[in-house]
């Protein structure tokens, strides 16, 4: 069979690279259409995937607008020259060229706030797979799964770190250090969306210097630094996770990686204007779980990251926190991979439910 996977962005190279694998080694055709957004090709190429590019996307947000007549009309030229039986994706564009080429179509969906995308793509899809800890119903055709996007490449089966990250990082064996990931805000989702701003990231780095080395992961590639106590995170993308889980501590204003250090047991700082009554379920229960905080006031954000840094018992107390969290959570690369190759489509996958949307509880106040 053909299969054709879709990835937009980095996190989407993440989530399809092991089924993409595990389909070729059973002797099926698949074949990625990624956008040359961030490092998404450079991830494509580190892991030997098969691909071809429909467009380019910068991070400034209006060059979504500028592209997406192009990127349309590529997509639908090269989904027509492939041919696929199946498509994979996270929203419009995989929806929207199963509808025209009358392919079936799942949908891996893990935010609640992007109403439109949901509005303009549930209608294509045969299945939509969401975490159980999304807080929408999207119909018949919605199925959930235990666990987030990010168990089909971070569960406990599929990722082992590599044990010489700090040498190539260049830090000792016992030296503390934090990742700070700075979004660029540039996706449709982040439309009228914020975080820390430039000023904001200057002061969080001059605070987090003094008792750990600082790190910055910066989307846009607009971070200066001079003057300040910082190292720009210059491995490979490919090696990020590996370094997110030797690390003491994230703070970030991005979404995904959060989620990503959670699964791996480092503690995570999530300070955006998502964070509130309406945030996503995936960060509610995580926080719930005591794996992460959401914290919206950057004041509050510095002063508790400043509190955990000083906590010399917090690795050990995070590997336990994540290794319970993890023990009933599926392996997400089992399941698409079966959804690929079941006869039945998603109501015969093991690992995949129907079920209502959970309710949400208050997450417990951290101790600052």
């Amino acid at each position: 069979m053909n299969y054709l996977f879709f990835t937009n962005t980095p996190a989407h190279v993440h989530l399809y690279k092991h089924a993409v694998a595990a389909l070729e080694r059973r002797g099926h055709d698949v074949l990625i259409l990624g956008r040359d957004y961030g490092c998404t090709k450079e991830l494509l190429d580190y892991h030997d995937l098969p691909y071809r590019l429909y467009g380019r996307l910068a991070t400034k947000k209006r060059s979504l607008f500028y592209q997406l007549p192009r990127h349309y009309l590529s997509i639908l030229r090269q989904t027509w020259r492939y041919s696929p039986d199946r498509i994979f994706g996270m929203g419009a564009y995989a929806a929207h060229a199963g509808a025209l080429s009358r392919t079936p179509v799942t949908l891996i969906l893990d935010s609640e706030p992007t109403s439109i995308d949901h509005t303009v793509s549930r209608p294509f899809a045969d299945a939509i797979l969401t975490p159980d800890a999304f807080g929408k119903d999207l119909g018949a055709n919605h199925y959930r799964f235990r666990g987030f996007k990010e168990c089909a490449y971070l569960h406990p089966d599929v990722f082992t770190p590599r044990d010489d990250i700090r040498e190539q990082l260049g830090v000792g064996p016992d030296e503390k250090y934090v990742i700070c990931r700075f979004n660029a805000f540039g996706s449709h989702h982040d439309v009228s969306q914020s975080g820390i701003g430039p000023a904001e990231r200057r002061t969080l780095i001059e605070r987090l210097g003094d008792d750990a080395t600082v790190f910055v992961s910066d989307e846009s590639g607009t971070m200066e630094f001079d003057g300040i106590d910082a190292r720009p995170y210059d491995l490979h993308p490919g090696l990020l996770h590996d370094a997110l889980s030797e690390a003491h501590l994230l703070v970030a204003d991005t979404q995904t990686m959060v989620t990503e250090a959670a699964l791996l047991g480092t503690p995570a700082i999530r300070s955006n204007s998502f964070v509130g009554e309406e945030d996503m379920g995936n960060f509610i229960e995580l926080e719930n779980e005591g794996l992460i905080f959401n914290i919206a006031s950057f004041t509050e954000a510095i002063e508790h990251a400043e509190s955990l840094i000083d906590d010399d018992s917090l690795t050990e107390t995070w590997a336990a926190k994540r290794d319970a969290f993890m023990a009933d959570k599926v392996n997400l690369t089992d399941v698409i991979v079966e959804l690929a190759t079941s006869p039945n489509g998603a109501a015969g996958v093991k690992g995949l439910s129907h079920g209502s949307p959970p309710r949400r509880t208050d997450p417990p106040t951290p101790e600052r």
